[in-house]
């Protein structure tokens, strides 16, 4: 067992010799790895290479030229015949045209084996010039050695980029022909061995400093090409962002404004010019309050792929919400547009299915011709268009059209002048009396404004509400109805209501409750004296906040009338859940009682609902006796139309008042 031990110490002393020795020939002459380097070091050892191949060629033409005469033939032709041909093919398989073409795997092969195979060229081209060495004198020796000499010097300058194969060609070619020097009785032996190893040294070095700073350059390059990639990816990404709407992978609104700024740009006039669609999902909200915002997302998503499959679209995108932009082919005159359109419609009418639940919706499309204006005008008009399609009903299509340019303008301009109007001026209030048939007697007065563009023309409510909405003013108009309504028309002091009408942005809108509650307190009104009247429509988009915020108008001790029932979407069952105080009966439904069954029959259905509920029953628009003695016979006690007195203005009503008692 002792022995074995001393043995295994014995042998380990060289193993660990040759270990250091093959890390260093190996670790820090070493080429890196990666494929980026590999493919570094290929290209350019091919512009190095074949270079070096040919300096071998034609030193051994020159040394064989030399002892021609003075060696066998087969010594002489063996450097030019052998190594001479292996250096050529090599030159030829190193050329930049062959290595470019070659995969990875290849390449990476190459480099492992051009360091051992170096060095064994090395060692044949030095043992064949010892071969003609030792048939010359001493001058031709000295030009063996300096043929060597070269060839060693231009290997190792011109292999840079693979320092471990110069040290290697460096120690087969330098020892052997070094130890023949040195013994061959040279009479410069010692002096040209040891100028001849420095120089190599020194070399070696250079050549592994050039490698060094090559890694580091192509680390640095490597380093550039990933930012650049990064940079690259972060731009496309960027671009997807600025571009392509995240939802649904349509062009987002700002890409698709450019695409109609591009179609603009081109300037194409007449049956040249492309048409700008305008979608608007119907339904849509109602599908997000009912199967939540991920059922919405999904019906998005479907929706615009939909868009993608349809012919003539030639670009889409969303503008945001539930709003679509579609660029339709100019090559379709109106006809053919518009049938697209109603195409279009009907393919938004497909279901979508989101976790197991069928959801259906529709859109309505306004469609225009976008020559000759800007993109906010094309907009505007296809809007327009869009607007007047929802009106109709869910789904309908309608291409703008000259008239429709005629009425825009007019409102463009009515728009501009409410806009820029002093309501205290423009705006007057009339007042109609609500009557009590038991007695017929007067119970109160609805308060009516009415808005002149000139001073002498009035407009009613049903003509200029929707400026006040367009123009951010409702809120200024209700507060400023309501204090002078409760100024100059105080009817409480005469034991009488007086009734005003809420615009449906006043009923959502936060604070409101607050600030009509402050009017009324500095006017002096009791609470129970004030009727305020929202319509159906106030109550669509948002019933859980309408509900919240009547029950904050009556926490005030306001009263609440549903003004227009029957005319807009609720049903009977739904208006038990609200707040409310009365119910006021449409004027469409009044003039058809005398003449139409099923409206005294939906009447009566609306007065019983009424009894259950223990609230109050206003018909409006009773414009004569037959309507009145009709709504009479149906349970209708309280009445409002032209039959009982146009609305005028607070003096007249005051002065009724005052004759009546």
């Amino acid at each position: 067992m002792g022995s074995s031990h001393h043995l295994a110490d014995a042998l380990s002393g060289p193993k660990r010799l040759a270990a250091t020795v093959r890390r260093g020939l190996g670790g820090r002459w070493a080429q890196r790895k990666g494929d980026s380097f590999t493919k570094a070091y290929a290209v350019n050892l091919s512009h190095r290479l074949p270079l070096l191949y040919l300096v071998v060629v034609f030193n051994c033409v020159l040394m064989s030229l030399r002892f021609q005469s003075l060696t066998p033939v087969w010594i002489f032709l063996f450097g030019p015949l052998v190594i001479g041909s292996f250096a050529i093919w090599r030159a030829y398989y190193w050329l930049p045209d062959r290595v470019a073409g070659r995969s990875m795997a290849t390449l990476r092969s190459d480099l492992r084996g051009m360091s051992w195979l170096g060095a064994a060229s090395g060692l044949v081209f030095g043992l064949w010039a010892m071969l003609l060495s030792a048939y010359g004198d001493e001058s031709s020796q000295s030009f063996i050695h300096y043929i060597v000499a070269v060839t060693l010097f231009s290997g190792v300058l011109g292999l840079g980029h693979a320092p471990l194969t110069a040290l290697r060609i460096a120690f087969a070619l330098t020892i052997p022909t070094s130890l023949q020097t040195l013994f061959s009785g040279h009479s410069n032996a010692l002096e040209v061995v040891l100028v001849q190893t420095v120089v190599t040294a020194l070399l070696l070095l250079i050549t592994n400093g050039h490698h060094r700073d090559f890694v580091k350059l192509e680390l640095s390059r490597q380093r550039l090409v990933r930012r650049e990639r990064q940079a690259a990816l972060l731009a496309k990404d960027n671009m997807l962002q600025a571009t392509v709407d995240p939802l649904t992978g349509a062009l987002n609104r700002r890409a698709i404004l450019a695409r109609l700024e591009a179609e603009l740009a081109a300037k194409h006039t007449g049956t040249a010019a492309a048409w700008l669609a305008l979608i608007d999902l119907d339904g849509f909200k109602h599908i997000n309050d009912t199967y939540g915002h991920a059922a919405g997302d999904t019906v998005l998503a479907a929706i615009a792929s939909r868009f993608a499959s349809v012919e003539h679209v030639k670009s889409y995108g969303r503008l945001g919400g539930d709003e679509f932009a579609v660029i339709l082919d100019a090559a379709l005159d109106e006809a053919a547009v518009r049938k697209l359109a109603n195409d279009l419609s009907d393919a938004l009418r497909a279901p979508v299915i989101h976790a197991n639940a069928v959801l259906r919706l529709s859109g309505s499309i306004g469609v225009h011709r976008v020559a000759g204006r800007s993109a906010s005008d094309c907009l505007e008009r296809a809007d327009a268009a869009l607007y007047k399609a929802k009106e109709q009903s869910d789904g309908t299509v309608v291409v703008f059209s000259p008239d429709d340019e005629t009425e825009l303008l007019q409102r463009a301009t009515i728009t501009r002048q409410f806009n820029n109007s002093n309501l205290e001026q423009r705006i007057k209030l009339v007042y109609q009396p609500i009557v009590d048939l038991t007695d017929n007697s007067i119970t109160g007065f609805e308060a009516f404004a009415r808005w002149s563009p000139d001073g002498q023309s009035w407009l009613t409510p049903g003509q200029f509400m929707s400026l006040a909405v367009a123009t951010g003013r409702t809120g200024e108009m209700t507060r400023m109805v309501l204090a002078r309504a409760m100024s100059e028309c105080r009817t409480w002091e005469q034991g009488r209501t007086l009734s005003i009408n809420l615009a449906p942005r006043d009923v959502m809108r936060a604070g409101t409750p607050d600030v009509l509650s402050q009017l009324m307190d500095e006017a002096g009104a009791p609470p129970q004296s004030i009727i305020l009247e929202v319509t159906e429509r106030a109550l669509l988009d948002d019933p859980k906040r309408a509900e919240a915020q009547l029950k904050a108008f009556r926490a005030r001790g306001f009263r609440i009338a549903l003004d227009d029932f029957g005319a807009g979407w609720s049903s009977l069952s739904q208006v038990h859940s609200l707040p409310l105080d009365i119910i006021k009966i449409d004027q469409a439904l009044s003039r058809a009682l005398a003449s139409d069954p099923g409206a005294r029959a939906l009447v009566s259905s609306i007065v019983s609902l009424t009894w259950q509920l223990g609230i109050d029953c206003t018909i409006e628009g009773v414009e004569d006796e037959a309507q009145a003695e009709t709504a009479r016979s149906l349970g209708i006690r309280l009445m409002q139309g032209y039959h009982f007195g146009h609305p005028a203005p607070a003096e007249q009503a005051m002065a009724r008042l005052a004759s009546a008692a």
